[in-house]
């Protein structure tokens, strides 16, 4: 297989099943198979793509698709930080492929068809958006990301799912095409291109003034990043089914922002010019701000998917503190946030969809005891919990460490501290529920044999957890092998402290 061929797969092998699974929707085993077969061929393509783009800087496998409007060019072309987006994309589609059907099945949702459709083109879109070799094939699959999500947030089709959907639609594409198109237009214009550079496209004396006002266009214009205030989408599109949570802000959606902002800061602006533009220092504290007010807000929350979304608004903001502290720690750190996030909240996600499948519960306060009969959903749980906060030796504990010693390579000590409040509020936030669950007595009649019943019954749901739990854990001891992948994202003269 050639590089150029799986380029081309990685975008086909979703977007053909999305055309496969009307097909054979009257029959829910075949659609089922369909999408699972789909996720283990994209899988084994990433993981081919990633092995050939690791094996030196020079196989950066390219592919030109189409000019249009006199020089604006579609192309693909596959990097580092891509490669690990869409490892992370390829691998938890399959394992959230595999909980969807456990928890559409077991909670009896319509309209499953349309669901795994709409879920294979937003796949087919994050491949587009991980490979993309410039700003407009970026911008292009980005929207194609949106538009595709937007029926599964209105998945349930009430009033609330409606509503929810609304905001969901009008808050990205406003700030996308009134905020992020600007930017690529100007930046073309400045740069003569917007194509993806080691150490940015911008010339040397590059105006920081106009740097500055660019890099606020595109902060705010990345609205999937959930910078805020542009966050509000975020918990509104919890009104969607489990499987779109984990969706949204594990696998596509929220990576998708927060990968976009730190491409560009890296491969458009620069760590050098990042670090000279007076705009990067103020949005390093609209970073650090929302990682603690989301925090406090989540901490408010009794409905837990409410929690976790908070709780994600937050730490996304950690991979646009990288991006924007712009040292060669933070945005090593960034990157790997990107990573060990992904495993850490679809877990909490996935423990979520089983609590409301077995027991059809979504307030903290109506979990007391019922980790006595769940012990391997809320034993799942509180692993991902302990990679959200960063206790060693779980994965999540790596992005901290890596942004913290950023924040000190670009003497901002002052963020240390918003790190560590930010790890407490997490332990705050987060460690309640798994306690809940353990420590008190039950309060709901209902029996433990009950329960065992039902998990009997939804075995999809409960384990599909459990194995991403382990591998928040497993990613703890391959550090060494992740950093040295990211890598030769940097210019080659800021590689040498890591």
């Amino acid at each position: 297989m050639t590089a150029q061929l799986a380029l081309i797969l990685i975008l086909l092998i979703p977007a053909v099943a999305a055309v496969l699974i009307p097909v054979v929707g009257s029959r829910p085993n075949v659609r089922e198979a369909v999408s699972i077969l789909a996720g283990v061929l994209l899988l084994g393509t990433v993981i081919w793509l990633v092995h050939h783009v690791g094996l030196s800087p020079d196989n950066r496998p390219e592919l030109f698709l189409i000019e249009f409007a006199g020089g604006f060019e579609l192309k693909l072309k596959l990097e580092p930080l891509g490669a690990v987006f869409a490892a992370i994309a390829s691998s938890l589609w399959l394992v959230n492929t595999v909980f969807t059907i456990g928890y559409m099945r077991g909670n009896k949702e319509n309209n499953q068809t349309r669901f795994y459709i709409c879920v294979a083109i937003a796949i087919s879109a994050v491949m587009g958006i991980a490979s993309s070799a410039n700003l407009i094939t970026l911008f292009v699959f980005y929207e194609i990301l949106t538009l595709s999500t937007f029926p599964l947030v209105t998945h349930k089709g009430d009033a609330k799912a409606k509503k929810g959907g609304r905001i969901y639609l009008m808050i990205l594409m406003a700030t996308s095409l009134g905020l992020l198109l600007p930017a690529i237009v100007v930046t073309h214009v400045l740069a003569g291109t917007t194509d993806f550079q080691v150490g940015g496209i911008f010339p040397d004396g590059f105006s920081t003034f106009a740097a500055s006002i660019l890099l606020f266009l595109f902060a705010f214009g990345i609205g999937k990043a959930a910078l805020m205030p542009i966050h509000p989408w975020l918990p509104n599109a919890m009104v969607a089914p489990t499987p779109v949570s984990a969706l949204l802000h594990a696998v596509a959606v929220v990576k998708a922002g927060v990968f976009t902002m730190l491409k560009v800061t890296v491969y458009i602006f620069g760590p050098d010019l990042m670090g000279e533009t007076p705009a990067s220092t103020v949005l390093v504290w609209v970073a650090a701000i929302t990682i603690v007010l989301a925090s406090i807000i989540a901490l408010r929350k009794d409905n837990l998917k409410a929690r976790l979304a908070y709780s994600t608004i937050s730490q996304l903001a950690y991979i646009t503190l990288g991006a924007m502290l712009a040292t060669s720690f933070a945005i090593v750190g960034g990157g790997l946030q990107i990573i060990m996030h992904a495993w850490g909240k679809i877990t909490l996600f996935m423990c979520a969809g089983a609590i409301y499948t077995v027991v059809h519960r979504t307030e903290i306060s109506s979990l007391n005891g019922l980790g006595r009969s769940m012990p391997w959903v809320f034993g799942a749980f509180l692993v991902g919990a302990l990679s959200i906060i960063g206790v060693p030796p779980m994965g999540g504990s790596w992005p901290k460490f890596f942004l913290m010693m950023g924040a000190l390579d670009a003497g901002q000590q002052a963020i240390l501290w918003v790190l560590i409040l930010s790890s407490l509020l997490n332990v705050a936030y987060l460690i309640p529920v798994a306690a809940r669950g353990f420590l008190l007595k039950p309060d709901n009649p209902r029996s433990d044999a009950q329960i065992a019943a039902q998990l009997s019954k939804h075995r999809l749901v409960r384990f599909t957890p459990v194995f991403t739990a382990g591998g928040a854990f497993v990613l703890f001891f391959f550090i060494g092998p992740l950093v040295d992948y990211l890598k030769p994202i940097l210019p080659a003269h800021m590689t040498g402290g890591l």
